[in-house]
């Protein structure tokens, strides 16, 4: 009897041992997994919103602008006789000029007000929508060492008036030239790569990743965005 008594006890204590571990063995495995689910459910957006934000004003693109303006002043007679136009050039001598223009252009992105709205998700997959960009003429100078003249004995030299509109007319073509220049495109494809890290640090694959503008600029738009700095 004492012998079965105390196989009953040495089961009974092996027994508990077990539902013991076991349920140890649950425990560690539950407290091991519940910061893995945690951390697969943070919300990255605001730690993103923050780093982009200090962002500030990334100059994403710097164009140098060598721009050459001619003037040919030639003196002709118009005018209408017996029905008939006629333009004849004066024989009085001719007047020309050759103005260099150096200018320096900026372009870029403004990310103070980046917020959620600039951010699309959809599962994975996650875009930026960038903020206007901006283009700036930083500086524009005429290089006066290297201006050119020639004015014949009867002619008068030009102006300084004359040559000061001529200037102008050449800051009026370089900004006319903006948009062949590939300046916002250059701008997208450099903050792309400014944020693209940035976003990959925070756990998201490359190939979902896109980093875009809100909308296509057309020329009449890059003029709305140039701003005047010099």
């Amino acid at each position: 009897m004492r012998t079965k008594k105390y196989l009953f006890i040495i089961l009974a204590v092996v027994i508990i041992g077990l539902v013991a571990v076991m349920c140890n063995s649950r425990l560690e495995h539950g407290e091991a997994s519940q910061p893995i689910s945690t951390m697969q459910g943070v919300d990255t957006v605001p730690l993103l919103i923050t780093q982009i934000q200090k962002c500030s004003k990334l100059y994403t693109a710097e164009y140098h602008v060598h721009k050459i303006v001619t003037h040919d002043d030639v003196v002709h007679l118009k005018g209408s006789l017996l029905k008939r136009d006629f333009d004849i050039k004066m024989p009085v001598g001719d007047r020309k000029v050759a103005i260099p223009i150096d200018a320096q252009l900026k372009a870029y992105i403004d990310f103070s007000t980046f917020s959620e709205e600039n951010i699309e998700r959809q599962g994975k997959k996650i875009t930026i929508v960038l903020p206007d960009p901006q283009v700036t003429m930083t500086s524009s100078k005429v290089d006066q060492k290297n201006v050119k003249e020639y004015v014949s004995l009867m002619r008068a030299h030009f102006s300084d008036a004359e040559l000061a509109s001529y200037q102008q007319q050449g800051r009026e073509a370089i900004i006319a030239d903006i948009p062949k220049m590939g300046i916002i495109e250059t701008a997208q494809a450099n903050a792309a790569k400014v944020l693209v890290p940035m976003l990959m640090e925070l756990g998201y694959d490359e190939a979902d990743i896109t980093v875009a503008f809100r909308k296509h600029y057309g020329p009449n738009d890059i003029m709305k965005l140039l701003r005047y700095e010099d």
